[in-house]
This record gives structure tokens, sequence and C-alpha cells, in this order.
């Protein structure tokens, strides 16, 4: 008999914390619907505490999902749990997730305190926690540079006070495999009253070691993993759940987890799309190179027998060869079917028609409709209450002139046009629109990446622009590169709290 690894998503609690890639409340629940038919097993819902909205999107989300525990994070602190015990209350399982430093570091820096106050303070709130639910997770933060003796004084304490699982996070990312794997398996063998608990994984991926130091955890005893898809997350990321789970898919280790793994790819382009945070090429499982060969060498093993270069079925994780190939000519049902795969299910007719009209006008630019397009043409009317739009675009530039703009923008319906000459399109364009908004802006971050590989393909622009020392992100798509330009710059200008 296998054993069973549950699946921890924190997609839209750690994963949500990149810069630029936060989500409403809408698009969170669309997430969480996703993850449930993907088969996660806790869904990390926020940080009820930290926000409105973050305590709201923990209330919707819990109404919104069936069966996979909805779990709320608090400090070790009284008012926390209070309130993440409040954002559960339609939650139909719920679990607090509490914990405090336990490290060195953290216990000396964060909290000038000492390791016995630390002690208390984790044994109080596990107990305060437990008042309200039965299911209460601790965090021991920065597990993984925390003297192990210690560590497991803090686990058995909190199992003695109600911990149902224990998360040990290798908050910096700083552990090697063996040292986090080691660290395991000393709380297996040195704490008293283990089996009464879980063990959870959560490690940060800021070496690069994240999936490693995961599946090392896991082999030592863990049976809990905290991850994220296409390892999003705080600096450098956390351990990638479609990792994970293929990795486990493909060595058959005798741990089993529930994941469909054939919704891994839609649910990744969704979040891609909807974070507006790409996906690099090379990235393992869902990147778009994942499956591709170009050395002949490779090409030539391949199309004798698939195994010779592929460990896994690219349809075992939801890339079809079959898939319908949408153009110009396509009609409605297909592009419906298309969304379905892709997690996006439209069920109102006025929407999709809205929608198809959009990829109508770009289906008419280009050859081939990506799945990429079709989630970006689905998510454009995210712009739609806009105050600031983008009402026409013109721009001359060459070798040997110099570059001119002209564009038109309706802000709150009202109509403006200008123009200005700069160091190339985009810096024309720029300088046009702010003819317009005479403000003091600056561009700290400017991004482009194409979707696919055409020249006629749709690019996707990323900027982060600052304005009275905050920072601002913004997100444009479309064919002329230019326009996205603009369109991404007018995202960040529509999100200024002024």
């Amino acid at each position: 008999m296998s054993d069973r690894l549950f699946i921890f998503d924190t997609t839209l609690r750690d994963g949500e914390q990149v810069p630029g890639c936060q989500l409403n409340t809408v698009e969170k629940i669309e997430v969480a619907r996703q993850l449930e038919q993907l088969g996660v097993d806790i869904i990390e819902a926020g940080f009820p505490i930290s926000s409105p909205g973050d305590f709201n999107s923990v209330i919707e989300i819990s109404k919104a999902v069936t069966w996979p525990t909805i779990c709320a994070l608090t400090r070790a602190k009284e008012k926390d749990i209070d309130c993440a015990f409040e954002a559960l209350k339609y939650a139909k399982r719920k679990r607090i997730h509490t914990g405090i430093g336990t490290s060195d570091y953290h216990i000396k820096y964060k909290f000038n305190s000492n390791r016995e106050d630390i002690l208390e303070q984790a044994i109080a709130a596990t107990k305060y926690a437990k008042k309200y639910v039965e299911d209460v997770e601790f965090y021991a933060e920065d597990a993984g540079r925390t003297d192990n003796e210690y560590l497991a004084r803090v686990v058995e304490a909190v199992i003695k006070a109600g911990a149902t699982v224990v998360n040990i996070p290798d908050t910096t990312g700083y552990c090697l495999p063996h040292e986090y794997g080691a660290k395991i398996k000393y709380l297996m063998d040195h704490v008293d009253g283990i089996d009464r608990a879980i063990i959870s994984t959560h490690c940060h991926n800021d070496l690069g070691m994240a999936t490693a130091n995961t599946l090392s955890g896991v082999l030592n005893g863990a049976r809990q993993v905290e991850v994220t898809i296409n390892g999003i997350g705080e600096r450098a990321g956390n351990t990638s759940e479609e990792e994970i789970a293929m990795i486990l898919k493909c060595h058959k280790l005798g741990i089993e987890t529930n994941i469909n793994t054939r919704r891994i790819y839609g649910v990744s382009r969704l979040i891609s799309s909807l974070m507006n945070m790409p996906v690099q090429p090379n990235k393992a499982i869902v990147g778009r190179n994942a499956f591709a060969h170009s050395s002949g060498i490779h090409q030539d093993g391949v199309l004798k027998n698939v195994e010779t270069y592929e460990i896994m079925n690219p349809k075992d994780v939801g890339i079809d060869d079959n898939s319908i190939i949408l153009t110009a000519r396509s009609g409605r049902a297909a592009l419906k079917y298309r969304l379905s795969v892709l997690g996006v299910n439209v069920s109102d007719e006025k929407h999709l028609d809205e929608i198809y009209q959009k990829f109508l006008s770009v289906a008419d630019k280009k050859k081939e409709i990506t799945d990429d397009d079709i989630l970006v043409i689905a998510g454009a009317n995210r712009s739609d209450a806009h105050k600031i739009k983008l009402d026409f675009l013109q721009v001359t530039s060459g070798v040997g002139v110099q570059s001119v703009a002209s564009l038109g923008l309706s802000i709150a319906g009202e109509k403006f046009e200008a123009c200005a000459s700069g160091n190339g399109p985009v810096d024309a364009a720029v300088r046009a629109l702010k003819n317009i908004i005479k403000r003091e802006m600056t561009i700290k971050e400017f991004t482009i990446q194409a979707i696919s590989k055409g020249s006629d393909d749709m690019g996707k622009v990323h900027m982060q622009v600052e304005y009275k020392g905050h920072s601002y992100y913004g997100f444009g798509a479309n064919t002329d590169i230019v326009a996205a330009s603009v369109e991404a710059y007018i995202d960040c200008i529509n999100n200024f709290k002024d």
C-alpha cells in the first residue's frame, strides 16, 4: 500500500506575494476552483489580518470550493488568530496556520527575545488556535537555519499543545538537500509523539534547490508539501507543485498524491495569464520548450522511439499533440472548448461573444492562435473599467529618421490627443503619453516577451513605474509591441492611488 502525500497549495498566499502579481477576489476564486479540480488537498487562501482584501478573499474562496481544506495564515498573535477564524467561517474544512520564527537569527534580531520565550509563544498560539478549529498547523519560521535540538523541542511542544501539522520551512532557501532531509529525519527520530502530526515541507528556491529539498524531506518522512503552481513566490520562488507531482509519478516511489496531472498545463497557463507572470521557456514540466527537441540526434531518437529522450508523455501534464488549432475561421464552440481546457469557464453568452470578437481581431493578424493568446484575450476585459484608455496610436519610425508618435487617450470619457518625437518608437509613444498625463513618473522595469515564436506573435509587456515613491506594475499585450508598451504604461497609471 502506497503512502499518501498531501498537497498544500500556497499559490494564493505565498505565490501572490510576488510584486505586481496580485489578484483580485474574482480572479482568486477562479484560481481556487481550478486548484480544486487539479486535486490539491489544502488551499492556503490568504493572510486575513494583513488586509481587508485578503480577509474577503478567504471568505469568498471558502464559499467557492467544496472539498479542499481552506487554510488561513496568522502570526503567533491572538488578534491574528481571531481574524483568521472569522474569515474561515464559511469553509467546509478549516485550518489555522500559525507560527513564529525559531532560528537564532529570528529570535535575536526579529523578536529581540530568547528561546524559552519563543517556545512559550509557540505553545500559547497553538492552544489558542485549537480553541477555534481542530486542524491547526504550526510553522517554525526559518527552521532551515534552526538548531535541530531546539527545533525538536518546539515541534514536540506544539504537537502536545494540539498541532495536527507542523511545517518545517526552509524560509531563506539556504539548506542543501542532504541537510534538509537530515533535519526531517532528526525530528522523526527524536520528537516524542510525532506520529500524532503530519510533518510538512515549505522550501524556497533562493539557491535553486527548493524541489530537491522538498523531495529529500518527503523521502525522510514528511507527508505534506507546501508548493505553488509554476514555482512562483517571493524572491526566487517556492517549490514547484508540478515538479513534485511529476517526480512522484515518474519515479514510482510508492508515494501517491491526489493530483490530476492532466490538468497541470491548463492551470499553469491560467495562473501565468492572470498574474501576468511569464513561464520561462525552459521551465521543467510546463515551459514551452519542456518537450521540444532541436538537436538532430535527439529528433532522430524521438522519431524512432519517444522514450529515448522523453521520460514523460506530454499528455500526462495536459499538453495534447492533437489539440484543435484555432484560426480566424474557428467558431465560438471551438473557442469556448479551448477556454474550458485552459480552466476558463465562460457560461454567459454575451461575455463569450465579447471574447470571440476580440479573438477574431487578433486572429485576423495571426496565422494561428496559441493558448497564451487565448488567455490574454479572455483576460482583456479586465481593463474595460479603467479610467484611462488608449483610443489610437500611430508611430513613424525607421533607420535614419527620428521616431514620431501620435496618440489619443480617453480619460473618464473625455478625449485627449498629443504627439512627440523620441529615441525610438516606444520612447516617442511614452513621451506623447506624458504630454497628456503630466506627472513625474519613471519607468523602473520594462520587459518584453513574445508568447510563442512567430514574427506575427502577440507580444506581452510587463512594466514597473515609480510615482511619488511607490512602485506600480502594469501589463499590455498586442501584436504591435509599441502599442503593448503604451498599454502597459497606461495600466500602471490606472493603478496610481491618486
